[in-house]
Order: structure tokens, then C-alpha cells, then sequence
């Protein structure tokens, strides 16, 4: 089993939190951060990864070193992951590190993609002692979508729902604001922040017009370079004064397979979707088996009639049932106004059907799905 040291662990700690940084948006390249120690194991210098085009974060760990005096000379890299290999928009990682001089290089992931790994390789060759697997449960948890996307060519989709006790997301009348209290709204705007796109079906945007913005606790805007794309799935108009529609960064799509939908996506290197509503295109995506993840935020609550979260998908007997697994419950309270976030995985129910319901482009129910605005 590898040892690593208290030094290099608490380093793969302080990587794995820039790598996190709210200041990188969702893209097609994976979270990486950087920790550059000393021959005693003091911190040096970190870097980060900030999205395409930029510095990759060995290159701007090892900038920052340069920048704060210091040589990179019989130190030791602790990377996320494993450093690339090959000469892309930015050179190789692997290459920058030797050229720098580093010792040693400690990481947490290899690199799964047959264009950037061999970088570890590469570096042992010429001399560099290198250790893999330091907190690669962490790092895979942060690359979860990135990786999701490599090994399976399409987008990770998380399916968000907020609704009552009894499974309602809108009542009798149509009106839906607010079913959640504020704390599991602000927390919706984070959930955004990890995606690279947020999607709806057309019926949710002609009734709810939702601008599908991340904003912040006080509900300013985010920045644009830090706002996902806008997916519109249907064949229905979307009328010219739609919120949707408000600068470029949006995309509509008539397609009625879920995985067209998901191919589309990743065609534009989209990794990971937010499904946000309405309760029919998350039907047609449960029924493709293509949502992988569940994130529902439960007021607690009675409405009794209304539409539901989700349309018929085809369970029609208990034994066919969709469960989630690695269930994480949590009570979000913001002045004694909570509501429940159940969060679960729907991995592997690859369900025969894939093509959208004829009901997708006329709906039978309201679409309100209330986190949309």
C-alpha cells in the first residue's frame, strides 16, 4: 500500500478545494488543482484550472511559484489528476513539471482518456518519482460529471424537483410560487453553478417564462462567463420575448429521443445537464433510463391535488419501481423555514423505450416547476 505523507495529504486537501473554486465555470475540461511543496513539505504554491484555454493547474501553480520567488527545483507537485500528456491548446503538463525541475509528482486520478494520460509515464522515465491514488475517492466525487462523460460519451443528467409531501409541484390553480422556502432555492443556484446546461421542456417555459439564470443569495446575477447554457427540449414555438432567449447562450432543440437530445449536448461539449422541468420531458427521460442523478427538495407540506413531479415513465407494478441508491438526506433551515434535499443516484436503469411521448409537445398538465425562474 503507498504511504504519503501528513504534508502531501493536507497539500491533496488544499487541491481538491482549489480545484472547487466558484470562479471556474462548468465546462467540457475536468476540476483540477494544483499544490507545489518544498523538500520539507511546506506549501509553495497552488494552481488551478480556470476552464478551456486557460493555464492548466500544474502550469499556473508552477507560474505562481516563479511569481512568489521560488524555485521549482526538488520539489513535490500534488495534482488531482494525473498530468496530461499531450500538446492540446496548452502544452503538456507533464513536460512543464520536468522542464521546471520537479522531483516528485503525487496524484489522485489517472487520467482516463487515451488523448492526455501516459503523463505519469512519461514522468517516471525520466527520473521523477510519481505516486498515484492519494484521495481519489474525493477527486472522482469533484470529476464526477467530467468522468461520467468520458466513459460514456454523453452528458451526466441530474434531475432537480421541488415539490410536497405528497408529491405535488404545482396546486389545483397552477400557481406554484413558492412551494420551497428560500434556503432550498439558494441551494438550487449552487446546484446550477456545477452544471454546464440547464433544460426544460417548452411547456414549462410558455407557462412559467423562467429565466434559468444562476443568481446569488441576495438574487444578483452570476457573472455570464459563469452561467450554463439555457436547453429548450420541444417542438412547440418559443415565443421572442421568452427570458430563455435573452442573449445567445441558449440552445432549442425539437428533437424527441432523449438520447438525440443527450448526443446534441455533447456534440457542443456538454458534460453535465440539469433537467429542471416539466414533469413530462422528465418522464420521457426517466423512461430512456438516461437521469443519473436525483435531486429533490421537499417542502414539508400538503397541496393534495395538482400536478405531479413527474408523468407516467411506465412503472406499472411495485416490482418495477425506481429506487435510488447512495441516498444522501439533509434538512436545509434558514430561520425555521426547512425543507428536505433527498439526493440519490438512478445509475444503470437503461429502460427500453427512448423516444418522448406525443404528450411532450401538447401537455395534459401544468408545467410548473417553481426553482425554474
Amino acid at each position: 500500500m503507498t504511504a504519503f505523507s501528513i504534508a502531501e495529504t493536507a497539500a491533496m486537501h488544499r487541491a481538491l478545494d482549489a480545484a472547487a473554486s466558484p470562479d471556474v465555470p462548468a465546462g467540457p475540461n475536468p476540476r483540477v488543482g494544483c499544490v507545489i511543496l518544498s523538500r520539507t513539505g511546506d506549501v509553495l504554491a497552488e494552481g488551478h484550472h480556470r476552464g478551456a484555454g486557460t493555464a492548466h493547474a500544474e502550469v499556473d501553480a508552477l507560474k505562481n511559484l516563479t511569481a512568489s520567488g521560488f524555485s521549482a527545483r526538488g520539489t513535490t507537485a500534488v495534482v488531482t489528476l494525473e498530468p496530461c500528456n499531450h500538446q492540446g491548446r496548452t502544452g503538456p503538463c507533464s513536460q512543464a513539471l520536468l522542464d521546471a525541475g520537479v522531483a516528485k509528482v503525487v496524484y489522485a486520478l489517472d487520467d482516463p482518456t487515451a488523448q492526455a494520460r501516459g503523463g505519469a509515464a512519461a514522468l517516471a522515465a525520466a527520473g521523477v518519482r510519481v505516486q498515484r491514488g492519494l484521495c481519489a475517492e474525493q477527486a472522482a466525487r469533484l470529476m464526477r460529471p467530467w468522468l461520467f462523460a468520458v466513459r460514456t460519451g454523453r452528458p451526466m443528467v441530474t434531475w432537480k424537483l421541488a415539490a410536497t409531501l405528497d408529491g405535488r409541484i404545482a396546486a389545483a390553480d397552477a400557481t406554484s410560487r413558492w412551494i420551497t422556502p428560500p434556503a432550498a432555492r439558494h441551494d438550487a443556484h449552487r446546484l446550477r453553478r456545477d452544471c454546464d446546461a440547464i433544460m426544460v421542456g417548452t411547456g414549462t417555459v410558455l407557462a412559467d417564462d423562467p429565466a434559468l439564470t444562476i443568481r446569488d443569495d441576495a438574487g444578483e446575477p452570476a457573472p455570464a462567463r459563469l452561467q450554463p447554457l439555457r436547453v429548450v427540449v420541444g417542438s412547440r414555438p418559443v415565443p421572442p420575448t421568452a427570458q430563455v432567449l435573452a442573449d445567445d447562450n441558449h440552445l432549442l432543440l425539437s428533437e424527441r429521443d432523449p438520447h438525440a437530445v443527450l448526443a446534441a449536448l455533447a456534440a457542443r461539449e456538454i458534460r453535465h445537464v440539469l433537467l429542471e422541468g416539466g414533469p413530462t420531458l422528465a418522464a420521457a427521460f426517466l423512461r430512456a433510463g438516461v437521469i443519473d442523478e436525483v435531486v429533490a427538495y421537499i417542502a414539508p407540506a400538503l397541496l393534495g391535488a395538482g400536478p405531479a413531479a413527474t408523468a407516467d415513465f411506465g412503472v406499472s407494478t411495485i416490482a418495477d419501481i425506481l429506487r435510488l441508491g447512495q441516498v444522501h438526506v439533509e434538512v436545509l433551515d434558514a430561520g425555521g423555514d426547512p425543507a428536505i434535499r433527498v439526493t440519490g443516484d438512478l445509475g444503470g436503469t437503461d429502460r427500453a423505450t427512448t423516444t418522448v411521448p406525443s404528450s411532450m409537445t401538447t401537455p395534459t398538465t401544468p408545467q410548473h416547476a417553481e426553482e425554474n425562474h
